[in-house]
């Protein structure tokens, strides 16, 4: 039996989501894809997963992209599709998401991780969007980087299809953190367990909240979200973290 595209692994209120394809530098088959829908959602509904990390295996690849050679890539128009659902579904997802950048980040990479909330990468990563090397465009993923990116910066990028290091893309606004690459799984694991700890219905509130608010006017945004900051503070759980303030305490947070 062959080993799946996507190993998912519970640890410590983390689901571990690992692309698993290192001879193909972790590119994204039809199986990988479909696999990463499946987990999410089920880490949806998982009341013990506080947070979702995204990577690859090995050392040298997070993500090159489409499987162009298997069959990923050739034009069906509903793979596509199951790729913009798939990058969709992180953004908007409930629970806090790392993206864990161990290598090259190229391409459809670079989708997964612009939708992820946290981006941790080793200095030794690439990224990159080469598309226009063989003829295509990075389409679904410009609607990300143009929300991360300057534009002018972001276009060079696309048009070039030229690799830049980790420093480049945490100067573009790609990725958030950049540390040595025998610091990458310690950095990871500090940021995992400091999301795993805070108030999972806080979180859930607050994501969606951002989310739905992402393109509305200033006013609209501020009335919509001054209803769910009264929403947030009825929580069990937020009334347990300011008494745990007030007792100089740890909170200890129910998702409730």
């Amino acid at each position: 039996m062959s080993e799946a595209d996507v190993v998912y692994v519970v640890e410590d209120g983390v689901a571990r989501l690992t692309i698993n394809r290192e001879a193909k530098r972790n590119s994204l088959s039809v199986s990988a894809v479909e696999l990463l829908h499946e987990y999410l959602d089920r880490v949806k509904d998982d009341a013990d997963v506080r947070a979702v990390l995204i990577t690859g295996v090995g050392e040298k690849a997070f993500c090159s992209g489409a499987d162009l050679a298997g069959g990923a890539g050739d034009g069906k128009v509903d793979v596509f599709k199951r790729y913009a659902d798939l990058l969709k579904k992180i953004v908007s997802f409930p629970k806090p998401t790392v993206a864990r950048v161990n290598g090259y980040c190229l391409a459809g990479g670079m989708g997964l991780m612009l939708a992820c909330d946290i981006v941790v990468a080793k200095k030794g990563s690439k990224f990159g969007t080469p598309e226009v090397n063989v003829g295509l465009w990075p389409m679904m993923i410009g609607a990300l980087i143009f929300r991360n990116a300057v534009r002018k910066r972001a276009m060079e990028m696309i048009l070039l299809g030229n690799r830049m290091s980790a420093e480049e893309a945490l100067e573009m606004g790609l990725v958030t953190r950049v540390v040595e690459d025998e610091e990458l799984d310690s950095e990871v694991n500090k940021v995992l367990k400091v999301l795993a700890g805070k108030s999972p219905i806080g979180m859930k509130i607050g994501k969606e909240a951002f989310y739905a608010m992402a393109d509305m006017g200033f006013e609209d945004a501020l009335d919509f979200l001054s209803g769910k900051i009264a929403e947030v503070a009825a929580t069990e759980d937020a009334i347990e973290g300011i008494t745990a303030f007030i007792e100089k305490r740890d909170p200890v947070f129910k998702g409730k």
